[in-house]
């Protein structure tokens, strides 16, 4: 979720260009401006051109930071955690001043009065000549140094410390500001932006605060209150809303299942049927929602899945995270929290603008609005059945192609549920998922290796598509992603009509008619 903040007044931003819009129109009346979770990775003031008392406060999980917000500590504040490693290259290899200015010889005004001789005057010529050229070799050294090291740092796009942990760990002592640090290190897990071990690393450091602002309610009066909200850390299933699903709906439409079964073959089904049917669990409880199943299944559901899923390969079925509770009645675990928030930012409705869908989900994040909750969660129940259907197709029609150095897929108009699609969290969400199931499905152990690109329809009336691109699917990716810099050569190389307009760089629209050069440059570039 991306903020724009000034003063008491909250925007909601999509791109640079909003940002760059709303701060021209209200530049006049404020001085101090703190951006969330965009502005880091790109040269604030050259692009918003501010007054020079004009000062910004930048809390942003983007990365690389830009080296001119870095070494800028005026006007630039960066909020960004003491431990995080930005490999931020230094001041003078960056900034160096190579306009050294070199003092007159002193040899062509030696014996005053005198004319040099012929012979000393081509000496003189010639020495200046070496010299010059020596100076403008170094130069251009530099130069080429330079340009080496900012292409070497700024080169993969990733992704740091999650804004909301961050700001609970700023000892700001509110309870609610640690539930949204919770639901914010735990989007960075379900959407793939972080490693496996700095996800355990950090939900480490959260428990202990979680554990802190547990033990403070407890000692309030009315910490016994049907009202009351707790925050548990838990070890959980691996199982996509299945408290507010069907248990058989969840594993379909969970990732990690679906693929580790391959539920879009007929023999994946098969060994679904006999997964049910090693846990002893009824075809009658596994269709039936979660809420509605027997007690004595419920009981003891997660130590019979995990006893099951290991004898079938899935050995990582239990995750960390967090229960919320509200009161006595309702539970949610924070991945539940971040799909409905994540379904409810990206609705289709009519009539709805991006602003009031950010609203929205800012309600479903509200103690008080449950309904909202609820109903952003019907939505993510949609969106993860047309991801699951769309990767089944994509794999059984071989809509996938080995492009050289990376694998494509593109999305027809037409397709079922294109539309939403178009969005830039629904379309990775969905890149990634086809990318895991991939992997499981191909022979190619050379395929395998291979990061994704995906294009969909964004607006055909204005015939653009939007472009995602993704690392390879590996146990040992770093997450780190050159799309970004690539997308921006290809399409310079071409004059390929691009806007690069999301805070993502790996996200681009892009002109319809010139999918095929830009694809046919990109295969270029990273051959």
């Amino acid at each position: 979720m991306l903020l724009f903040i000034y003063i008491l007044h909250i925007f909601h931003f999509t791109g640079w260009q909003d940002l760059g819009t709303a701060f021209l129109e209200h530049k006049e009346q404020f001085r101090y401006f703190v951006l969330i979770n965009c502005g880091a990775n790109v040269d604030l003031l050259e692009m918003l051109q501010p007054d020079d008392d004009s000062i910004f406060f930048i809390c942003d999980t983007h990365r690389p930071v830009d080296v001119v917000n870095v070494y800028n500590d005026t006007q630039i504040k960066l909020l960004i955690k003491q431990d995080d490693d930005l490999g931020v290259p230094s001041y003078d290899d960056i900034f160096r001043d190579d306009d050294d200015e070199e003092g007159d010889d002193s040899g062509n005004e030696s014996d005053e009065g005198s004319e040099p001789s012929g012979k000393r005057r081509r000496f003189d010529e010639v020495f200046l000549l070496i010299l010059s050229t020596m100076t403008e070799l170094m130069l251009m050294f530099h130069l080429f140094h330079r340009r080496e090291i900012l292409f070497d740092y700024e080169q993969y796009e990733y992704h740091g410390t999650s804004v909301s942990k961050l700001r609970a760990l700023y000892k700001l002592r509110s309870f609610i500001l640690c539930r949204w640090a919770v639901i914010g290190l735990t989007d960075q897990w379900v959407h793939d932006k972080i490693t496996h071990m700095k996800y355990v690393t950090d939900i480490a450091t959260m428990q202990r605060h979680v554990s802190r602002h547990n033990h403070r309610n407890e000692d309030e009066e009315n910490s016994l209150s049907i009202d009351c909200m707790r925050i548990s850390f838990e070890y959980d299933l691996r199982l996509t809303l299945y408290q507010h699903w069907s248990l058989y709906e969840s594993i379909c439409n969970s990732c990690y299942t679906s693929c580790s079964f391959k539920l879009w073959t007929l023999n994946g089904q098969k060994k679904l049927q006999e997964f049910l049917a090693d846990m002893g669990l009824p075809l009658k409880q596994v269709r039936q929602k979660f809420n509605s199943m027997d007690m004595s299944i419920k009981e003891n559901l997660r130590d019979v899945i995990e006893e099951s899923s290991n004898k079938y390969g899935m050995k990582d079925i239990r995750i960390q995270t967090f229960g919320v509770h509200f009161g006595f009645k309702n539970r949610f675990l924070a991945s539940d929290m971040v799909h409905a928030a994540a379904a409810l930012l990206e609705s289709a409705e009519k009539d709805e603008s991006n602003s009031d869908n950010f609203i929205k989900a800012l309600d479903a994040l509200s103690r008080s609005n449950l309904e909202r909750l609820h109903s952003g969660i019907d939505l993510a129940k949609k969106k993860l059945m047309a991801v699951q259907q769309t990767v089944a197709s994509c794999i059984c029609t071989n809509l996938i192609l080995s492009q050289g150095p990376f694998l494509y897929c593109y999305l027809m108009e037409g397709t079922p549920d294109v539309k939403l699609f178009s969005k830039p969290m629904a379309l990775t969400l969905l890149c990634k998922y086809l990318l895991k199931a991939f992997v499981h499905s191909t022979r190619n152990k050379r395929c395998r290796l291979l990061p994704l690109i995906m294009a969909a329809p964004k607006d055909v009336d204005k015939g653009t598509v939007i472009v995602v691109g993704i690392p390879p699917e590996s146990e040992t990716s770093d997450k780190k992603n050159f799309f970004g810099r690539a997308f921006e050569k290809a399409a310079e190389s071409t004059s390929s009509r691009t806007l690069h307009d999301h805070f993502d760089t790996s996200i681009i629209e892009l002109k319809s008619e010139d999918r095929s050069k830009f694809l046919d440059a990109l295969i270029t570039l990273l051959s």
